[in-house]
């Protein structure tokens, strides 16, 4: 059985709690109780991540920038450059070509989805049913060698070729320690459009009083997957709004 090194394992807050009977609610509950506690997430404003992937066995240093206004942005620092990649600015999608190395702005249908998600920081479990989402519990289920609860996602539709479709996601919690180690969703754009999306989450150590997965993994249900190790994590972090902003165009270039 693969073990998940949890950095809270040692807090009696699951003595006596069982598999049995349990709703989605008490599960998100217990989830958030024992990452923080609601009123802490609820506070926080902003995250930077600093962290490494693993690309055919090459470390690539990333910076990854969320903010609770919607903002967001990840620097993938490559070869001597700082390639900006899915940047946000509250309006305007934005990634730089790695080919031509010039900022080209997204299309209008993954804006219109993108911010259909800006609300979800710094989670989407937390106030979902203002945010106009359901969770369902589908039953338990083991996944990544543990025994989880298995609970539906179901936010805002999306637009997918200009057809409407349902934005679903599948995460499994603990039943131990009741943490998301894994969620699956569809792909619906790209090379792997219709397949299933998977990442999962392990190592959870405590950050300002809050507890977030510092080793992630991301590809294809059944598939290769590429981890990821998150090496810090700074909440609340000041960010130079000019940042995030298309750069100017110059010379007839940066064209949408």
């Amino acid at each position: 059985m693969k073990t998940f090194a949890y950095a809270f394992l040692a807090v009696a807050l699951f003595t006596g709690v069982t598999t049995q009977a349990q709703s989605a609610d008490e599960i998100l509950a217990t989830y958030f109780e024992n990452t923080g506690g609601e009123q802490q997430w609820r506070a926080l404003s902003g995250m930077k991540m600093n962290a490494k992937v693993n690309q055919q066995g090459m470390e690539i240093p990333l910076e990854i920038y969320q903010l609770k206004d919607g903002r967001q942005m990840t620097v993938v620092k490559f070869q001597g450059k700082e390639i900006k990649q899915g940047v946000f600015d509250g309006e305007t999608l934005w990634s730089t070509n790695f080919m031509t190395m010039q900022p080209e702005k997204g299309d209008a249908e993954t804006l219109a989805n993108l911010k259909l998600n800006s609300n979800d920081f710094p989670d989407p479990f937390l106030d979902y049913k203002e945010k106009g989402y359901t969770v369902e519990l589908v039953g338990t289920e083991t996944m990544e060698g543990a025994e989880t609860f298995k609970i539906k996602l179901v936010k805002e539709p999306i637009t997918v070729d200009g057809q409407t479709r349902e934005d679903v996601s599948y995460y499994y919690f603990d039943a131990e320690n009741y943490v998301p180690i894994a969620v699956e969703s569809e792909i619906h754009s790209g090379p792997m459009k219709g397949q299933t999306q998977l990442i999962t989450f392990s190592d959870y150590q405590e950050v300002g009083g809050l507890y977030f997965p510092f080793s992630m993994s991301q590809g294809i249900k059944g598939g290769a997957s590429q981890p990821i190790t998150m090496e810090q994590i700074e909440l609340n972090p000041e960010v130079d709004t000019a940042a995030f902003a298309f750069p100017a165009q110059t010379d007839g270039e940066n064209k949408q």
